[in-house]
């Protein structure tokens, strides 16, 4: 075994280097001044020059040579380096492009687990004040405490949270918050459900610190992988994932105006003697507002040799209509949880799926992914089970899923890929009780307890009553 050392003095510091080669005949490097080693040579990089590290610290490196922090004073590993407080991964995670959805999630998921702070963080809300509690408690936490584990607890209700209920946590503070009636979000069309900022939110003169929340809110779902009760518009997708916006985009949020661009695209403006200005009117509470497209708009006229100019920018400006605040406030609040790059590989329907999982419910593949205790397959009360939840729609299953699981939206896999508190957990169905008792449901172990009914009658009112009424963590 080869050991050098040398000691120089430069910079006004000395330089401990130890150069060694192993068994294998491969040499690495060890600088005693930061307790630091490598297989690459510090001295060809400029790092002996950098402060140590504090005492009973130590650096290492990952497979694809990122170097991550390990504190052996309280056995915790990081990725912010102690000497200057910045992350290893300021410049987003080395990782190749990657084609296949499930792998982008796999590889964000791990990255998520590398961010992640150890032990748990209580978050206590009330049903009845479920906005301003979760308010209150997300924006009283520092983004480290957010990335801990969550226990979420709803006082009055027993239930240990081990996963189920911060699944529902998020879903029925999702439906709260994002909800038009609050007027910071508003449909994007008369005939798209799907969410985007509201210009008018600044009737609420905090709506900027409730973006804020909100941009916070969303970046824990995604880091948690929870998810929450509806989406947004596509455009809003792009916009997270720092994607640039343009006309294309405006067809799913404003087919009519997106086709009136479109005409003007194809057809000679000045033959049809079309008189448009680099201006444009918006109406916010009533009241139209004239907004100039750039500067001194509204006396530049619009022409065959200046169209495209002014489709680009008046589809810009349809997309991001008077919420440049709200956006850059949404933004601040989410990258303190979780930084946009990490989500660069995923396209904008991709992350709508990480966000909101899969909305239509495959009945062949819940049936095939469930499995049963002290029933089979052929139990009469598996039968009915199956035969219930062919005959509901699609929403009372998605009600039937949030009752056992806690959400209503599936992971990307489907049903083979539902969690529970342990790891993966298939939806199980036990037969538990007696038979005037009613279904219960274990949200952290995606099992429900169906007892052994006499009738399919009796079965179907049972189970319509228990996803229908039934609210909380409560155990008989």
């Amino acid at each position: 075994i080869l050991f050098l050392q040398e000691q120089l003095l430069g910079n006004d510091q000395l330089w401990n280097l130890s150069v060694i080669m192993n068994s294998n005949g491969r040499v690495y490097f060890v600088n005693h001044n930061t307790r630091i080693t490598q297989w690459e040579d510090p001295r060809s990089q400029g790092q002996l020059n950098e402060k140590p590290l504090p005492e009973g610290w130590e650096m290492r490196f990952t497979v694809d040579g990122i170097p991550y922090f390990v504190d052996h004073n309280r056995r915790t590993t990081t990725y912010i380096d102690p000497r200057t407080g910045k992350s290893a991964l300021d410049n987003g995670p080395q990782i190749a492009y990657v084609r296949d959805f499930k792998a982008k999630v796999q590889y964000f998921r791990f990255w998520c687990q590398q961010l992640s702070m150890p032990q748990h963080i209580k978050i206590t809300v009330s049903r009845k004040t479920l906005f301003e509690d979760s308010f209150q408690q997300i924006m009283s936490l520092s983004a480290m405490d957010l990335r801990r584990r969550l226990w979420v607890i709803f006082p009055g209700e027993e239930g240990l949270d081990y996963g189920g209920v911060a699944r529902e946590w998020f879903f029925l503070l999702s439906h709260e918050v994002l909800n038009p009636m609050y007027c910071l979000f508003e449909y994007a069309g008369k005939d798209n459900y799907c969410l985007q900022i509201n210009p008018a939110s600044y009737i609420n003169p905090d709506h900027l610190k409730y973006f804020r929340f909100i941009g916070r809110f969303i970046a824990m779902a995604l880091f948690h992988g929870k998810f929450i009760d509806t989406g947004f518009s596509l455009p809003f997708y792009k916009r997270i994932l720092n994607k640039p916006v343009g006309l294309k985009d405006l067809e799913s949020v404003d087919p009519e105006f997106y086709n009136s661009l479109i005409w003007v695209k194809e057809n000679n403006i000045e033959e049809c003697g079309l008189e448009m200005y680099f201006s444009v009117d918006k109406e916010i509470l009533g009241e139209i507002k004239s907004h100039d497209l750039k500067s001194n708009g509204s006396n530049i006229l619009v022409t065959e040799e200046n169209k495209e100019e002014y489709i680009k920018l008046v589809a810009e400006w349809r997309l991001s209509r008077g919420v440049e605040e709200q956006t850059q406030a949404f933004f601040e609040g989410f990258n303190e949880i979780l930084s946009q790059q990490y989500l660069q590989y995923f396209d904008a329907k991709e992350l709508e799926v990480l966000l909101c999982g899969m909305q239509e419910i495959d009945l062949t593949d819940w049936q095939r992914h469930t499995i049963y205790r002290h029933y089979t397959r052929t139990s009469k009360q598996i039968v009915w089970f199956w035969q219930f939840v062919k005959e509901i729609d699609n929403e009372k299953r998605m009600r039937l899923l949030q009752f056992v699981t806690g959400t209503c939206r599936l992971p990307v896999g489907g049903f083979s890929d539902l969690m529970g508190s342990n790891g993966p957990q298939k939806f199980c169905i036990e037969k538990v009780g007696k038979e005037n008792w009613l279904p219960r449901s274990h949200t952290c172990f995606n099992r429900l307890d169906l007892p052994p009914y006499k009738s399919y009658e009796q079965l179907k009112e049972k189970l319509l009553f228990a996803i229908e009424e039934t609210e909380g963590f409560g155990q008989e």
